[in-house]
């Protein structure tokens, strides 16, 4: 299988699929020839992110709530399963960046909701996937990740440290489930989808000055890293963390020496505000 053709008949799962991140994704993958079960929180939302693909020629079926619940994870394996019958990659994308602020003011109900579904989720539904069919036939997860999980920043405290996790999760089991099953992840920078609205909205053109490769991040920059990871292309590549964030790490090399806009922006807007 190369990066641009998945195997006969093969099967992804890919949650938070209804916008941004994961339906590029699950349009990506659809593209390379992947059957495609979405999840999604937003039933409405859901629906007519599956009905597009669709549209375009992809077999997908939509299996509507949020991954936290156990339940709803249990039940998108279960249709992975009687729609098609395998379960060849699980791409590991639903997030929520909630609580935000400093740490010493966070909930420590919305600090646990928030590991439930960036770190957890991620584990239940590669144990489902791994009983369901790779333990026996092999396949591929993807978590995604971001690239703020190696440092710190302004009031994203709950949503860095749970992406910390993320990323030390994807190593455990990258050694762990080897050698049928190979684990990796993708870190994003700032990705322009809703998520990230707050941040990149009406100031662009400061933050991609700000980055070596002077834009912001689309939804298809990440899925091109995906897709990679899913495909035979990259089968000798296990625990590895892809970073898709503009050259983010690189700009003191590149000459940057003004205060890091994205950081000036967490600061200064919220969720919901910009």
């Amino acid at each position: 299988m190369t990066s641009a053709q998945a195997r006969e008949d093969a099967v992804a799962l890919v949650t938070g699929a209804s916008r941004g991140i994961g339906l590029a994704v699950a349009r990506a993958l659809a593209q390379c020839g992947h059957r495609l079960v979405m999840t999604a929180r937003e039933p409405d939302a859901l629906e007519a992110a599956v009905a597009a693909l669709r549209a375009e020629g992809a077999q997908a079926v939509g299996c509507p709530g949020g991954v936290a619940d156990s339940g709803r994870a249990r039940t998108a394996v279960a249709l992975a399963m009687s729609e098609f019958g395998r379960l060849d990659v699980l791409v590991n994308n639903a997030a929520t960046n909630a609580p935000y602020g400093a740490l010493m003011d966070v909930d420590l109900t919305r600090w646990r909701a928030a590991f439930t579904v960036n770190v957890e989720s991620a584990l239940h539904l590669t144990q489902l996937a791994w009983r369901a069919w790779m333990r026996e036939h092999g396949g591929a997860v993807v978590n995604i990740c971001s690239e703020g999980a190696s440092h710190v920043g302004p009031n994203v405290g709950a949503y860095g440290t749970s992406k910390a996790a993320l990323l030390h999760l994807t190593a455990q089991l990258a050694g762990e489930l080897a050698p049928l099953v190979r684990v990796n992840s993708v870190s994003p920078g700032l990705i322009r989808t809703e998520m990230a609205r707050f941040v990149w909205d009406g100031a662009e053109e400061q933050l991609a000055a700000s980055l070596p490769l002077a834009r912001i991040g689309e939804p298809e920059d990440v899925a091109r890293a995906v897709t990679w990871l899913a495909s035979d292309a990259a089968e000798w590549v296990t625990g590895a963390d892809v970073l898709v964030d503009g050259g983010t790490r690189v700009r003191a090399a590149a000459g940057g020496t003004a205060p890091y806009a994205v950081h000036e922006r967490l600061r200064t807007a919220a969720p919901g505000e910009a």
